[in-house]
């Protein structure tokens, strides 16, 4: 497992892509700016949050399309498309088709439960369908097995001048292996374990052992929901997780943004202490400060130690500039000091 003395093998960031209801177009222009330039400054992969009825990215499989015709190099993910939302078929046909457009650099990360504030949007969205929909695993197994080749129905041959076939098409052989279950609980790194997906754990997981004197640590809970992922995935010890804190350097930030940064950590802080709501959520303080120290937080971090790539998220409310410092001192300062070397 990663220690201190080990690199971190691959260095990727988190936006939500924020725009004005006013100009939509320049929100989703400056994050095609920033996927650029992240491959510009050697990342290994950029991803896009996903956000229905909200001022960000409600499409990022649209989104990272554009992308691929922008970018050849850096991987795109998505962290994570609620499919709660979607219907599997449809979503693994546009899902292949980008993959394909990008020549197989598509990172699909997903997630499963009932699309948030459901009672208020089921009329528009499952006018006919609300009470019967699976919003369990099983619709992720779905897609899952469409992605990877799977009969999506018992139909296929020669119909007049049309050619159909029982799988979805194009069908992209590798992204089967790319995706990523998005989890927060025990529950979640188990099942993303046993059914061969990829883990992604953010800065929030759920802190599920309400015995007195259990671990609150926010570290030690997300270790044990990599461990437990491992342990149940086919590939074990080799199996991949991407960790995804905020992680803000300074390094060559002025006087006002670091300002802006230590506002943004402190605002946050409180919600740190003791887990939050009845899903006891417990979120992870954010990381801000020069490189160097950053670095020594980070591999004293039990969970940091136990991955070797991340996708560190940028935050919500930032400005464009502030990005481009941000992802710049990510770059040249504090990915160094974490081992990493720039993509070619």
């Amino acid at each position: 497992m990663p220690v201190e003395s080990e690199p971190l093998r691959k260095l990727g960031f988190l936006t939500i892509g924020l725009f004005d209801g006013d100009d939509p177009r320049r929100g989703h222009e400056s994050t095609l700016e920033i996927i650029e330039l992240g491959e510009r400054l050697g990342f290994d992969s950029a991803w896009v949050r996903h956000r229905h009825l909200q001022y960000g990215i409600s499409s990022p499989v649209a989104v990272l399309a554009a992308a691929t015709q922008r970018t050849r190099r850096i991987e795109l993910g998505t962290a994570v498309i609620p499919l709660g939302w979607e219907n599997p078929l449809r979503l693994a046909e546009d899902l292949a088709t980008v993959d394909i457009l990008s020549g197989g650099r598509l990172n699909p990360g997903v997630s499963v439960g009932p699309p948030t504030h459901f009672e208020q949007v089921a009329p528009a969205l499952y006018p006919d369908t609300a009470r019967a929909e699976d919003f369990s695993y099983a619709r992720v197994r779905r897609l899952v097995d469409f992605v990877r080749g799977e009969p999506a129905t018992d139909f296929s041959g020669v119909e007049g001048i049309e050619v159909f076939s029982d799988r979805v098409q194009p069908h992209s052989p590798g992204l089967g292996g790319r995706l990523w279950y998005g989890g927060a609980s025990l529950r979640s790194a188990r099942w993303a374990g046993e059914n061969g997906m990829n883990f992604l754990t953010s800065s929030v997981v759920k802190a599920e052992d309400t015995a007195a004197g259990a671990a609150q640590d926010f570290a030690e809970i997300q270790l044990s929901h990599i461990r437990t992922f491992r342990a149940h995935h086919p590939d074990g010890e080799r199996a991949r997780v991407s960790q995804g804190l905020v992680v803000i350097p300074t390094d060559s930030a002025t006087p006002e943004q670091r300002a802006k940064y230590e506002a943004y950590a402190r605002a946050r802080l409180p919600r740190t202490t003791a887990p939050q709501g009845p899903a006891r959520m417990l979120f992870s303080p954010d990381f801000v400060g020069p490189s160097p120290e950053l670095a020594a937080r980070l591999h004293a971090h039990a969970a940091f130690r136990e991955v070797d790539e991340v996708a560190f998220a940028l935050p919500f409310t930032f400005d464009h500039a502030d990005y481009v410092q941000i992802l710049t001192d990510l770059s040249t300062h504090l990915g160094p000091a974490l081992g990493w070397h720039p993509a070619g």
